[in-house]
């Protein structure tokens, strides 16, 4: 058997940085440090920083008054902002500065007067944090079917939001429909850039191998698309949490397996299936070379702008 490992892979910018916040708020204000809803959609990761001290919580009524609460990468929605302050809870936030981002278009466009479609999946706290930006002006769209349906107050006053971790080509299908339907609407590009090149890399890492292994956690967004993008080329693919999920029935007849993981993934469980499959030999296709990073809330930066602390994150993190 032949492996080939696409690059990039696993942890992106934003992932990174929410991990390192919870770390630093660890070293800085001692445990527990509250996290509200899982910090990354990883179970390795979330285990990791429980062991740590991190304790994580699905509402704040779970987190005791004056205490530290760390919002998740995913973002938040105002009114829980609201509910925090009222608390007297010292809240550092971890949302993605790309999710942020999109909180911030749903704000400007709708206090012009605009109706907001997002384009997401209901329920997940991503699109959840966004539809509470601008709630009495939002639409929550997820297929082509619910874009043909949806209504707006004003066609020719509508901007289209995108969860972050969508696939490129069904966000695209949809958007069509939105602009057919509504012409003059603004349509914001909103996937990642993480979500973007992964998606890039697993496509072109499809058309080299019989079998592709995605892994991370099942409720990860970003991973059930990863799976998709390999499956809508012909091939078969499996998103599996590590490598003890991996069913050796996959791998009969199969000569060549393409390896990958998600933005919330672990680099050490990827090595860790590598391992498992005991290939005779290992190759990297690299398809986009990333070199982004971002800055940790004002509230954990020295008075240099520098990190508060510097966490033990280097095992973790992908390696190219």
């Amino acid at each position: 058997m032949h492996v080939t490992l696409s690059s990039p892979r696993g942890f992106c910018a934003g992932v990174v940085r929410a991990i390192e916040i919870v770390e630093i708020c660890l070293e800085r204000f001692g445990s527990p440090v509250y996290v509200r809803h899982e910090i990354v959609h990883n179970k390795y990761v979330v285990d990791d920083l429980r062991r740590k001290g991190a304790a994580f919580v699905e509402e704040l009524d779970e987190v005791p008054d004056n205490a530290t609460v760390v919002f998740s990468a995913h973002g938040v929605a105002p009114t829980v902002w609201a509910e925090a302050n009222r608390r007297g809870l010292n809240v550092i936030d971890a949302t993605c500065p790309l999710v942020t981002k999109v909180h911030l278009e749903s704000t400007k466009f709708a206090q012009k007067g605009y109706s907001v479609i997002v384009v997401g999946h209901e329920g997940h706290p991503e699109v959840i944090g966004t539809m509470g930006q601008s709630p009495a002006v939002s639409r929550l769209v997820a297929t082509v079917e619910e874009a043909e349906a949806v209504d707006v107050d004003d066609p020719g006053r509508v901007v289209a939001l995108t969860q972050t971790t969508l696939s490129v080509e069904d966000t695209r299908d949809v958007i069509e429909v939105l602009k057919r339907r509504f012409p003059k609407m603004v349509a914001r590009n909103d996937i990642c850039y993480a979500t973007t090149n992964r998606q890039a890399a697993v496509s072109a890492l499809a058309r080299k191998v019989d079998l592709v292994l995605v892994i991370g956690a099942q409720n990860s967004s970003n991973c059930s698309r990863l799976r998709e993008v390999a499956e809508q080329l012909g091939v078969p693919a499996h998103l599996v949490d590590d490598a003890a999920s991996i069913d050796p029935a996959w791998l009969e007849d199969i000569e060549h397996v393409g390896v990958t993981s998600g933005a919330s993934t672990p680099e050490t469980l990827v090595q860790e299936v590598v391992e498992w499959l005991k290939p005779e030999s290992v190759t990297m296709l690299e398809v986009v070379d990333e070199d982004v990073t971002f800055v940790l809330p004002k509230e954990l930066r020295g008075l240099d702008g520098t990190k508060w602390a510097v966490p033990r994150q280097a095992e973790s993190m992908p390696q190219h």
